[in-house]
């Protein structure tokens, strides 16, 4: 069926606009994941709707292929020396009704998205905007509270897209939808294609469209995304993570290659309650240095992965070195030993008459790197008495696995994620207050010292236990273009659908 949806799909494009644009054919991309990602609407987006969104839909600024920012809606932008002001000018250009593309409407459009954006992690990243005004002509002013040195980062979040249809690079049609008869699941096809520069806020180009090509986005599950790009049917597999990251065979892959993005962002174990044997902080410390980190890991084989105890990433842009990786005193037996004796006087306390580990319950979903992920922890944890297992009840689990990466590389982003007006599990409410704090210091040195104590908080409390790094990868042909791996492991779409030159 789908050697047969394709070409009458492809032969609909040339009737409407010119199948492949340019002769080059059709680029065809699988993101690992289902349907459902991709057409979600809303400001919570999953991997594959962002890319969708991005595509789409614009907002004052974008990422490339980098991870580096570009103009989008906003053609140039200032900078005030204080950091607090950031000042935009707009492209000429009309929305999708025809009406003007004005400073007002633009700041009416972001106040609408910081509204919407309220109580996600992804607002609080946003909540030192102050004020966005419009002034005159084709300019938009941002005021900040305290600096935001990544706040076109920010910005470029798919999730800041004007939502005025038709703003962004690309337009797309569903092509297909049938079952994969193999897993029993919906496929579902996108076709992306270029609008013409002058609707892309660009000088008019003749033969623009021998530049570009059309852009099918297949959604699959990692066995047949990877069979696909075996058999040559697509160049580029997007959306690997570590739960899929065993089903590439990297040796016989000859026509392609394994890219592993330098993320950065979070994987660890998130504590759901104090409750039982992580009811106080010492013991959730006991957890935490018990793990031989690359030992975990190492299944995985992912070169330049590094491991941390710490809950920011290090090395961030302007780290200041105030908080360093803990334990680095302590060899690893010496930190199993306490936390040996931790967990043994924990079990004598209970009126038990019940031997053995202590049982532990991790939320984790299934897949062979999953697997093999929790096989890793459970062996380490034994080592001190403690028995992990998976959670029947995921609202009942012991533990949360945090797989996620960063939005932008400050360590806000970092302690945004377990704010306690997020709701979703064990917090810190003397954390939350030093960043909050942060937020009015004007100073950066008294700011970065409010940030490590916010750290240094969570690491006193233990809410949250890190391994290191996120991984993500791609599996990119040789030849193709458009693909870069970054720190953010966000892949756009219209790069990939330039001809390569």
């Amino acid at each position: 069926m789908r050697r047969i949806v394709r070409p009458l799909a492809c032969a609909l494009a040339l009737l409407l606009a010119g199948c492949g644009q340019g002769g080059d054919g059709e680029f065809t991309v699988a993101l690992i994941g289902d349907e459902e990602d991709l057409l979600a609407e809303g400001v919570r987006l999953s991997s594959g709707a962002q890319l969708v969104r991005a595509a789409t839909e614009s907002g004052l600024v974008a990422l490339d292929a980098r991870g580096e920012v570009v103009p989008a809606l906003a053609e140039r932008w200032i900078v005030t020396d204080d950091g607090l002001s950031f000042i935009f000018r707009l492209r000429e250009d009309e929305w999708a009704d025809g009406s003007e593309m004005s400073a007002q409407s633009v700041r009416d459009e972001l106040r609408r998205n910081l509204r919407a954006l309220r109580g996600t992690s992804l607002g609080l990243d946003l909540s030192p905007i102050d004020e966005i005004r419009a002034m005159t002509g084709r300019v938009v002013e941002i005021r900040l509270t305290t600096p935001v040195p990544e706040l076109l980062t920010l910005l470029a979040q798919p999730e800041l897209a004007l939502r005025h249809e038709g703003t962004g690079p690309m337009t797309v049609e569903r092509t297909a939808q049938q079952p994969d008869e193999s897993e029993g699941a919906l496929v579902g096809e996108l076709l992306f294609r270029f609008k013409p520069p002058v609707e892309r806020g660009l000088p008019d180009v003749p033969e623009w469209q021998e530049e570009v090509r059309d852009l099918l986005l297949v959604s699959e599950l990692a066995p047949r995304a990877l069979a696909m790009f075996d058999d040559g049917d697509v160049s580029i597999v997007l959306g690997g993570r570590i739960d899929n990251l065993p089903l590439v065979d990297i040796g016989p892959l000859s026509r392609g290659t394994l890219q592993i993005d330098p993320a950065i962002g979070l994987l660890g174990l998130r504590v759901r309650e104090a409750q039982g044997l992580l009811e106080e902080a010492v013991l959730r410390e006991a957890i935490a240095m018990a793990l031989d980190r690359p030992a975990v890991m190492a299944p995985f084989n992912v070169g330049g992965w590094t491991a941390s105890t710490r809950l920011v990433a290090p090395g961030l842009p302007g780290d200041p070195g105030l908080v360093g990786e803990r334990w680095a005193d302590q060899s690893l037996e010496q930190r199993r030993e306490t936390a040996r004796a931790r967990v043994q006087q924990y079990t004598a306390r209970q009126d038990s008459e019940t031997s053995g580990p202590v049982r532990l319950t991790l939320a984790i979903d299934e897949g062979p790197g999953l697997d093999l992920l929790l096989q890793g922890l459970a062996e380490q944890l034994a080592t001190i008495n403690v028995r992990l297992e998976r959670a029947e009840d995921r609202d009942k689990a012991d533990l949360v696995l945090v797989d996620r990466v960063a939005r932008f590389s400050d360590p806000r982003w970092f302690l945004n994620q377990f704010a306690c007006s997020l709701r979703q599990g064990l917090c810190s409410q003397q954390a939350d207050s030093f960043v909050a704090q942060s937020m009015n210091a004007l100073d950066p040195i008294v700011r970065a010292s409010l940030i490590a104590q916010a750290e240094l908080q969570m690491a006193r409390e233990n809410v949250y236990i890190p391994i290191g790094a996120p991984i993500r990868w791609s599996l990119v042909r040789s030849g193709s273009q458009g693909f870069s791996p970054n720190r953010y492991a966000f892949h756009p779409l219209p790069p990939m659908a330039e001809v390569p030159r």
